[in-house]
């Protein structure tokens, strides 16, 4: 049985990492974090995409000036 709005899937993996994530979650955790985990990537992705098109807009980014701005912010 499963909630409105969530979809059930099969997914594969090393059996490794599903054990490490076990370990911190335990059994009942795994689907919550593997969905959180999904929902970074999909973040991450969209950040991507938004750099791209900055980037092709406006073109490459000066490192320089990102390590200067870095440097100010004492990272």
């Amino acid at each position: 049985m499963s909630s409105p709005g969530v979809e059930k899937h099969s997914i594969s993996m090393p059996a490794e990492t599903s054990e490490e994530i076990r370990s911190r979650v335990g059994a009942r955790g795994f689907s919550a974090y593997i969905a959180r985990a999904a929902a970074r990537q999909l973040e991450r992705d969209a950040l991507d995409d938004i750099l791209a098109d900055m980037e092709s807009a406006h073109g490459p980014v000066d490192e320089a000036e990102v390590a200067a701005i870095m440097q100010r912010l004492g990272r």
